[in-house]
This record gives C-alpha cells, sequence and structure tokens, in this order.
C-alpha cells in the first residue's frame, strides 16, 4: 500500500489567528489578510520583528524576521498589530484537535503546522487529493483561517508542496514530479537550507535545488560535512533523516524546544551561558512534568545580522535532568559560535522517551539519581510556592536575565474574552 502523507501548514499562522479572532469574535470588518498588515514584537523590548505578514505585505518586500522599522519604510501605510500567545495557543490547539478528528496519525511539528498519515483511508475518504481538499475546506469553515496541504507518499516531499502558491491551496509533489516541480526551485526553498548555508551553495555554483541535486556528494561533504550529505539525500525526495529526526507515532510529544530573543546582543560565553542555563531550566521542568526523557539536544543560535545556525549532539543516556540538558547544550553552543554577537538562542530536543528504565554506564549511577531527585524536590517547591520561590545563585543578582526564560512568558500572556470555535 502506498504510504499517504499531508502537511497541513496554517497561513500565515499569528496574523491569521489574529484576524480570524477580529472577524468572528469581535465584529471587526476590517480583515487584516485583506491589507498590507503584520504582527510585530514590541520594539521596547528587543521583539521588534515582523512576526508574520500579510499577502499583501510580502508584495512589498516585507518579510519574516526583520526589524519593523524596516518594514514600515517599504510600506508607509502598514498596519502594525501586537501579538497575542494566549490566542495563538488556543488556536493551535483547536487546529491540532480538528485535525485528529479526521486523520488517524498527526504529528504536530510546530505551533502552526504538522504532518498526518493517511495511508488506507481511500475507502472512507476517497484519494489523498481529495480528503487534502476536504479538510482544508473544513478548516476554514469550522475555524476561520486558510492552510496550505502539501500531499505526497513521504514528510520531506509532503512539506515541500505546502509551500508551493499560496494562500489555501493543496499541492502534490510525488518523486515523479520532483525535476518539475522541486529542481527549478532556489536552493534556499529545501527544507533545512538557512541562510548560511545558501550562502555556501551560491559560493560553490549552485543556485537551484536541481544544482544541489546533481552536485559531487563528496564536495558537499568536504564544504558542509553531515549537513551537505542531508541536504543533498533531501533534494533528491529522500526523507529517511527526517524521518530519524521526526518520528511519526500518535499520542505524545516528538520534541520539546525552548528559546529566547536576549535583551542585548550577547558577545561572550559567559553571557550566553547564562541564557542556555535559563532556557534549560524551564526546559527541565518541562520534561519532568511530561514524564518524559530526552536523548538528542540542539543549540540553534541567532547572530545580530539575523544569520542562523543550528548544531545537534546526542547524550550517552536520556535524561530530563537540568544540569545534564545544560551542559550538552552548552558544549554544543561552544562547538558551534564564531564569536559574533548573539540575538537570540534556542535549545530543542528529540528523541523523546517515556520509559523508567535508564541505561546507565559506570560512573553515572549515583550521580544522575541524585540530581533527579534534586530537581524534582526544586519543582515541587516551584510549583506549591512560585517559579521565583527557588532559583540559581548565579541569577540572584542578574537584572537582564530571569532564572527561567523561554516559552510564553507571563507579561505575554493576555486575556481572550472568546476563544476561537
Amino acid at each position: 500500500m502506498q504510504k499517504a502523507i499531508l502537511h497541513i501548514d496554517v497561513n500565515s499562522a499569528f496574523l491569521s489567528w489574529t484576524a480570524s479572532d477580529r472577524v468572528l469574535n469581535h465584529d471587526d470588518p476590517l480583515d487584516l489578510r485583506n491589507i498590507c498588515s503584520i504582527v510585530g514584537g514590541d520594539q521596547e523590548s528587543r521583539h521588534g520583528i515582523v512576526l508574520a505578514k500579510s499577502i499583501p505585505a510580502k508584495a512589498y518586500g516585507i518579510q519574516t524576521g526583520e526589524p519593523i522599522v524596516s518594514a514600515r519604510s517599504k510600506c508607509p501605510g502598514l498596519v502594525v498589530v501586537p501579538p497575542n500567545y494566549s490566542l495563538y495557543v488556543q488556536a493551535s490547539r483547536a487546529f491540532i484537535q480538528l485535525l485528529k478528528r479526521y486523520c488517524p496519525v498527526v504529528e504536530q511539528y510546530s505551533i502552526d503546522e504538522a504532518w498526518a498519515d493517511i495511508t488506507g483511508t481511500e475507502m472512507i475518504y476517497g484519494s489523498p487529493v481529495m480528503f487534502a481538499e476536504f479538510l482544508r475546506q473544513t478548516i476554514y469553515d469550522e475555524l476561520g483561517f486558510t492552510v496550505n496541504i502539501g500531499v505526497s507518499e513521504n514528510k520531506l516531499l509532503a512539506k515541500m508542496a505546502s509551500e508551493f502558491k499560496k494562500p489555501n491551496r493543496v499541492h502534490t509533489l510525488y518523486p515523479d514530479e520532483i525535476r518539475n516541480k522541486m529542481w527549478p526551485l532556489p536552493v534556499r526553498e529545501l527544507f533545512f537550507i538557512a541562510h548560511a548555508t545558501e550562502k555556501k551553495l551560491h559560493g560553490l555554483g549552485i543556485h537551484k535545488i536541481g544544482d544541489l541535486a546533481n552536485t559531487d556528494l563528496n564536495l558537499l561533504k568536504r564544504h558542509l560535512k553531515k549537513h551537505g550529505e542531508v541536504i543533498h539525500a533531501f533534494s533528491w525526495g529522500d526523507s529517511s533523516y527526517l524521518d530519524d529526526l521526526i518520528t511519526i507515532q500518535q499520542g505524545a510529544n516528538k520534541g520539546y524546544g525552548n528559546s529566547m530573543t536576549l535583551p542585548f546582543d550577547f558577545d561572550n560565553g559567559p553571557q550566553s551561558e547564562q541564557a542556555i542555563l535559563s532556557l534549560c531550566e524551564t526546559l527541565g521542568e518541562r520534561l519532568r512534568a511530561d514524564s518524559v526523557r530526552v536523548k538528542c539536544v540542539s543549540v540553534s543560535l541567532t547572530y545580530y545580522d539575523f544569520s542562523r545556525l543550528r548544531h545537534q549532539d546526542q547524550l550517552y543516556s536520556e535524561t530530563n535532568v537540568t544540569e545534564e540538558l545544560f551542559e550538552i547544550a552548552r558544549r554544543i553552543f561552544y562547538d558551534s559560535w564564531d564569536g559574533r554577537p548573539v540575538r537570540q538562542i534556542g535549545i530543542h530536543t528529540s528523541k523523546v522517551t517515556a520509559e523508567k528504565i535508564r541505561q546507565y554506564n559506570l560512573f553515572d549511577l549515583d550521580r544522575f539519581e541524585r540530581k533527579e531527585k534534586m530537581d524534582n524536590v526544586v519543582d515541587a517547591i516551584r510549583k506549591a510556592y512560585g517559579k521565583d520561590s527557588i532559583m540559581r545563585a548565579s541569577f540572584l543578582n542578574n537584572s537582564s536575565l530571569k532564572h527561567m526564560s523561554g516559552g510564553i512568558s507571563e507579561e505575554k500572556i493576555t486575556g481572550v474574552t472568546k476563544p476561537i470555535p
């Protein structure tokens, strides 16, 4: 039986959810999706960037992640609305719940996108494309926002297909369509290729995805190491690397992440270490709350010029201990950081397990158990008396960083009088 995989991606999620809430719940006649508008962070707290943009704003060349000042210069009449993270969480939950109502297996990839394995449902819903069209229309009718849906036989190609022409469309990208639909695209459109990698590929004369596919693998590995091997496979539609990173299973979270925009550009190691520790404090608490452990940790950095990188490594044994998460994240940071000022840091995990048995090595048995017990006691104290009731001494005199950062901060959570249905 041929696999049938969908990738469902909300169009301009933050802006679309804001617009839907205004139209459906507040009788606002102005639909932000139809005008030049953006959702933008607070400039005073260093979040003054474009978080989401409308299709008309995109026509002015406005890009997600660029400073709001720059966006205004491109479109003087630009409408800027503040983010409402509480609304986005509610909208995301409604989105995923609807997918699970119809799809046998759903894997959420981010707040606004998910994969669905619908293999074997043809007798119920018809062809994968017919089902995708039904799902697209149902999401719009019930939730009030649009999505793009990619249809293929693996996760990579479905993801790529969902990025084709927007909004509110269904696209296919099967292996026999790669040459005509994917290879002519700019290489930056390929999944897992960020600005820094694009720049290196351009230096090698690689500008289209088809150029990458037909480049000697040894050359790519020489210049890009393992990443070169991965993106070369992706250019041929090989999804095995992606499937290794994110395994489709229904139910539990398959990854936990946390990130923060720094109060100012950090240009030295100790500053960044403190930020990493703060993120790991929040991340470790979430893992322990869900009674899971992780084996793979990755660190993402956004530099002052908005260029990005992301590296990962594996632990010997699965863990949810804050100190162990911090130790590997710190090591990855120093292996990756090139000394430039850092604007944003993220910690992400995968290979999640709920197994109670840990694979110990000869030296960590007593050490791990003591730290695990200590973390559990700290979690209990914070739950009873508040998150600030106990913290590491290194944060006592640190006015620029909270001891637990990332996620949805308390000051961002605003009340919503009526949630999206």
